[in-house]
């Protein structure tokens, strides 16, 4: 019989009687995390340094700091709002302020993307895998602890779901099992909450096979919902493009971030209003391929995907993701995950979907979703016209993609699934890896080129080269030369960087002195502006097409503090004295101010902040 309490700190005390006081923990990815469980193991080994606690994770959520005055008057009321009573980890905190004891460890294969730039200890401490790679990994490094957060059953059954994080624990079942057959010490600890969806099927266990099960009292703490980024014009162009390489009758995996909502809603567009779906293709002027589909969905698609996201959710709204294929336990499903994270928005709608829908979507582990092992048959059958759909920071010229790491060799995030999807991508027949990259970037209030010549990291080789997207158009890649590759990159990179660019290739003897581009001054961002910013005031390519839980004010501060941050100096002054110009506030200059609490300012500082803002205001 499991340990039951409702003390945290007596949990993480059978937890050590258990697996003895050298522990190699695992706890899962994302918001499957169980914060009070780790939080009390945590302050054990701190008062206690013979303890040694090893910790291996992914993803673990932490609030965003606030670098200046103005985000903290933004963010601040936003994320007490949307985090509502979610305790912080307290390693990750211990992390930030650089007082991690030194019997405590913490590694992560994938990281709060940029969360931890600048943090040397999670630099040197990261490990870098393949998702699929993870559950191997565990079983080698003697993993005795593994700790999650579970849901409750609806009906008080003694039954409990593994939830959002299937991906690494179904995974880790065979390996739990022979350590208790084999005598050897592990402690399976759960902490449930009733905030977490109760996802049925492969989800699914009894409660009686855990060791420790911890459950506090209600109301139990809300989970970590990260706000959504506003989707801009360029991720609406690649989006747009992309959205007629998705085949119907096809597979779809799509990830987290603004490109994953802008073309869950560029797909919902080709199926509910092809009309205007079409007609904003003309506008932008894509050069599509022979084989690209601008029909609406008459079969469906099928979801088979590392994570559930709320885009998925959509597209099963939309009636576009509807095609089956069977599931475990004889059941059928139009999505497999692994695991999930979103806003308050996207819980809820799981936790109150009608069961027969919910039964659609079948949680199960990273090994089913990320590779072909294990009935390879019927995974082939399953995943035709397969497309895999991601994003990176920079691609050179040659078809190599940066998605995790920067130059000097400091972690963005990790590889995750992406390499796994990618190389499936070129071994299953009729399927395509489609990567997303901005063509530009603005950083230190300079733009720059996300398509370059040379990168130090390559996330995916260019072996794997296969569809590359930017917001000027489709360059497919897969079997070319790199003469080919070169001039096809070229054709979807930023006019301004064209040149520099066919230099260095000409210099590399890649490409043909006499070479010159076509139409060298076409690929601008004025241009995209052009196209689409009328559909995105008509309301037909909206900031939020999935949602936000930001008010209105906060919807467009949000927009013009982006501007803010990256506008040049020029820009700035400009600004500076638009806010300063003697014309009385409109009201919803006034929502905005108060919002940030600079109606009435005091100090010299804040008049000056309140000038810039409100100069936004009028500019935007």
């Amino acid at each position: 019989m499991p340990f039951r309490s409702s003390d945290a700190v007596r949990c993480a005390e059978a937890i050590v009687d258990r697996a003895g006081r050298d522990m190699a923990m695992a706890i899962p990815i994302g918001v499957g995390k169980p914060v009070a469980l780790v939080n009390a193991l945590y302050r054990l080994a701190e008062a206690d340094k013979r303890l040694r606690l090893r910790i291996f994770t992914g993803l673990s959520l932490v609030r965003p700091p606030y670098r200046t005055s103005l985000e903290r008057r933004f963010v601040e009321p936003l994320l007490d709002r949307l985090f509502g009573n979610y305790p912080d980890l307290d390693y990750a905190m211990a992390l930030r302020a650089g007082r991690l004891p030194p019997n405590v460890e913490v590694t992560e294969f994938f990281m709060q993307a940029g969360a931890w730039l600048s943090n040397a200890q999670m630099q040197r401490s990261y490990t870098s895998l393949n998702y699929s790679q993870v559950a191997e990994h565990l079983q080698r490094i003697g993993t005795n602890v593994l700790g999650q957060l579970v849901a409750p059953h609806p009906q008080g059954q003694p039954r409990i779901s593994l939830s959002s994080n299937t991906d690494v624990t179904l995974d880790m079942l065979p390996y739990i099992v022979a350590r208790r057959t084999a005598g050897q010490p592990l402690a399976l600890a759960v902490e449930i909450n009733a905030n977490l969806p109760y996802m049925p099927g492969a989800a699914e266990m009894d409660a009686g096979e855990c060791d420790v099960v911890l459950e506090t009292e209600r109301p139990h703490y809300e989970l970590f919902a990260p706000p959504k980024e506003p989707v801009s014009l360029p991720d609406y162009a690649m989006a747009l493009q992309a959205a007629t390489l998705i085949k119907d009758g096809g597979t779809l995996q799509i990830g987290i971030g603004s490109f994953s909502d802008a073309l869950a809603h560029a797909l919902i567009l080709r199926h509910t209003r092809n009309g205007d779906f079409r007609a904003l293709l003309d506008k932008l002027g894509a050069r599509l391929p022979a084989d690209a589909e601008l029909a609406p969905f008459t079969r469906g698609l099928y979801g088979c995907t590392e994570m559930l996201v709320d885009g998925f959710l959509a597209l099963m709204r939309a009636g576009i993701l509807r095609r089956r294929v069977a599931a475990a336990e004889g059941r059928e499903a139009i999505l497999h995950a692994g695991f999930f994270v979103g806003n308050q928005a996207f819980y809820r709608e799981l936790r109150e979907m009608p069961p027969e829908t919910l039964a659609l979507i079948a949680m199960t582990a990273i090994s089913f979703t990320n590779t072909l092992y294990g009935d390879q048959e019927a995974k082939r059958a399953q995943r035709t016209h397969a497309r895999f759909v991601n994003t990176a920071m920079v691609a050179t010229l040659l078809g190599a993609v940066s998605s995790d790491q920067l130059e000097d060799g400091r972690v963005v995030s990790g590889a995750g699934g992406q390499h796994d999807l990618v190389a499936m991508a070129h071994a299953l027949e009729g399927a395509r890896s489609i990567i997303g990259v901005r063509a530009t970037r603005r950083s230190n209030r300079r733009t720059t080129s996300n398509i370059v010549w040379r990168y130090a990291n390559a996330t995916l080789p260019r072996q794997l080269r296969d569809i590359l997207v930017t917001e000027y158009g489709i360059a497919d890649l897969r079997g070319k030369s790199d003469r080919d590759v070169v001039v096809t990159m070229l054709a979807v990179a930023d006019s301004g960087f064209q040149p520099g660019l066919l230099e260095e290739a000409r210099r590399a003897g890649k490409v043909e002195p006499t070479f010159t581009l076509p139409n060298p001054t076409s690929n601008r961002a004025d241009n995209i502006e052009a196209a689409l910013a009328p559909a995105g005031r008509d309301g037909l390519l909206p900031a939020f097409p999935l949602g936000t839980e930001m008010t209105e004010v906060e919807q467009t501060l949000a927009g013009r503090l982006t501007f803010l941050k990256s506008a040049g100096y020029g820009d700035l002054v400009r600004t500076l004295f638009a806010g300063l110009a003697r014309r009385p506030a409109s009201a919803r200059e006034q929502a905005a101010l108060d919002r940030l609490a600079l109606l009435s300012p005091a100090s010299v500082r804040d008049r000056a902040l309140r000038a810039v803002v409100l100069g936004a205001l009028r500019r935007g």
